[in-house]
């Protein structure tokens, strides 16, 4: 199991991160301060750090700097709300190995996680779901049911994409709405059922369980 440390120190976008990767199948730590990130984040314990930029103590430039300058090789993806081109720039520069601003997707930070985890040797593992009939290369976007090419959005493919990573489990509205559409979600959305629905059109309805008061299900 990768382990992930989770330097972010507002309490409710952390929270959110540790239980999308555990979710996953990551073993997670958060910390909420940049010179406690700094000793912690060390190869021999943790596999990869998201990193935030804004973090009291010392901020995440001052902690990549540090913990590239004593050799750790792990790999870095800073998670941050600042925008600009100078601070992605001094961030790769720093020794970042990615970058995504807030607000974000959690599908594609989890692609970007599952990219930086990767082993060099793992080839196309993991870059191709299939459940129910229905199949997904996430690495050319291309989506089949019963051999045959299905048109997606983007959103719709991340959506599907979130079914086929849990066949045959229940998954909440709540659940689809953060892991699709960002941890930042209006609850009270009916966007879901709306987008299950498209699904449903273009998948088969067969394909999609309703579970009452619970959420949906991809027959696996």
């Amino acid at each position: 199991m990768s382990r992930i440390l989770i330097a972010e120190d507002e309490p409710r976008l952390s929270g959110f991160l540790e239980k999308g990767l555990k979710a996953a199948g990551y073993s997670t730590t958060v910390c909420d301060d940049g010179v406690r990130c700094a000793g912690l984040a060390r190869d021999d314990d943790f596999d990869l750090l998201i990193l935030d930029i804004g973090l009291p103590g010392q901020d995440g430039f001052a902690v990549l700097r540090a913990i590239r300058a004593r050799g750790e090789r792990l790999p870095v993806l800073i998670l941050t709300a600042r925008d600009e081109v100078v601070d992605t720039v001094t961030g790769l520069d720093s020794g970042a190995d990615d970058y995504v601003t807030k607000p974000f997707v959690f599908e594609e930070l989890l692609a970007r996680v599952r990219a930086r985890l990767r082993a060099p040797d793992a080839g196309d593992s993991g870059l191709a779901l299939e459940a129910g009939g229905v199949r997904l290369d996430v690495r050319t976007r291309r989506a089949e049911v019963e051999d045959a090419d299905v048109e997606l959005t983007a959103k719709e493919f991340t959506l599907l994409e979130t079914f086929l990573r849990h066949p045959g489990q229940v998954l909440s509205r709540e659940q689809l709405l953060s892991h699709v559409w960002g941890y930042d979600f209006d609850p009270g959305s009916n966007i879901v059922d709306v987008y299950v629905g498209y699904l449903r059109r273009k998948l088969g309805a067969e394909r999609f369980e309703t579970v009452r008061g619970m959420g949906y299900r991809l027959r696996g």
